[in-house]
């Protein structure tokens, strides 16, 4: 142990002692906040309907009813002639006009009729043009089509859903922001996470080699095994606080990311046990992480050569972390999370959901532990490999 606290104290030590590296770890966490929050206002602006735009709505043959119904959601419809059709797409397509309605000559009189006919015979149709990528040409359409369904369950009501309730919506701010974080954050954590081990681990390993100050430790009355140790741990706890710093920024920046303030995200729904069992994921699933990259740095000769080699690395990691987005709900059965690196994804949609088994999160944790401990022994072998260690 004393050796092994001696190498983690040398990597402790050339990190803190480092401005350049400090600020490279704090540096992504500040970027990340910024552009979150500047992506959620950008978002808002460019999808939301301008709040005193007045939309231009055109109609052929509009009945007085729904002219007026669509008055009650603010939309003023400007009776137009068949003959005039194609000059309003024109200024639909060019912005200067929202929506173009064309309904059948004796609409009403269609629509009574409809009533006697067979269920097979076609229903009068209404011609609804639009631009689906303009704010306020879509908030057009979208009003209307809310007054065309109401005026069309008017005529034949069967029946009504949820007549005179108003808060039919049973989701709470906790289940919002359960909902939207375990969603993103797996992923986003995983990248960061594995980000932060690769920067470091090349430096620390390929570095060094690079330069000959691994190979004056290899020489060293010291063994192997107690290096190769020494390493990972170091590399782990490093990883883990530039991990923390960036997955704080992340979930800080989320509420301004989801629409411009984000004011239902509360990232006060979660419970000391919550973050504790977080924190336990993320520190093993980076042991295992720290001792993947760390054999591939190992085996690389030059810090050029072991950045490209990471790369399939990440591709797995990326992909292992969108299928906690896609992947619906938590899979209950343990042998899951004995996956390496899916267990991992999986206890954190799980913790970040509130619906997780305490059980199966410290199984994925034993797994990554598991598989950091086989990846160790194989890293020692490599460092007592002189043939991968002398390289050049």
């Amino acid at each position: 142990m004393k050796n092994i606290w001696t190498i983690m104290s040398k990597e402790f030590a050339r990190f803190f002692g480092d401005r350049r590296m400090i600020l490279m770890t704090i540096l992504p966490a500040v970027l990340i906040y910024v552009a979150y929050s500047f992506m959620g206002t950008m978002m808002a602006s460019v999808f939301a309907a301008d709040e005193d735009h007045v939309s231009l709505v055109y109609a052929v043959n509009s009945p007085a009813s729904i002219s007026q119904a669509a008055k009650t959601v603010g939309v003023n419809i400007e009776p137009i002639t068949a003959g005039d059709v194609e000059t309003i797409k024109e200024k639909i397509a060019d912005r200067s006009a929202d929506l173009l309605l064309i309904f059948p000559p004796d609409f009403s009189a269609q629509v009574e009729a409809y009533a006697t006919r067979l269920p097979t015979e076609p229903a009068p149709n209404i011609e609804m043009y639009f631009i689906s990528t303009e704010p306020n040409s879509n908030a057009a359409f979208t009003s209307m089509a809310f007054v065309l369904d109401n005026y069309k369950s008017s005529l034949v009501n069967l029946f009504d859903i949820n007549r005179g309730i108003e808060n039919a919506d049973l989701a709470t701010a906790q289940d919002v922001t359960a909902s939207v974080i375990s969603t993103m954050m797996p992923l986003l954590l995983m990248i960061f996470l594995y980000s932060g081990c690769m920067g470091l681990a090349l430096e620390s390993i390929t570095g060094e080699k690079e330069r000959g100050t691994l190979a004056t430790l290899l020489v060293s009355p010291l063994k192997r095994s107690e290096l190769a140790i020494g390493k990972i741990l170091s590399l782990a706890v490093l990883s883990f606080l530039s991990g923390a710093i960036t997955a704080v920024a992340t979930i800080l920046a989320l509420p301004n990311m989801m629409g411009g303030g984000g004011s239902e995200l509360d990232v006060n729904i979660y419970s000391a046990t919550d973050y504790i069992l977080l924190a336990l994921v993320i520190l093993t699933v980076l042991l295992l992480m720290v001792t993947m990259i760390s054999m591939v740095s190992a085996y690389s000769k030059t810090v050029k050569e072991a950045g490209q080699a990471q790369m399939p690395l990440m591709i797995i990691i990326m992909l292992v972390g969108v299928s906690g987005m896609i992947g619906g709900a938590v899979p209950e059965s343990p042998m899951y999370f004995l996956i390496p690196l899916y267990g991992s994804v999986l206890s954190m949609s799980g913790i970040f959901s509130l619906e997780y088994s305490t059980v199966n999160v410290l199984l994925a944790c034993f797994s990554s532990i598991v598989f950091a401990c086989i990846g160790g022994f194989a890293l020692t072998k490599m460092f007592n490999s002189e043939k991968i260690m002398f390289s050049r």
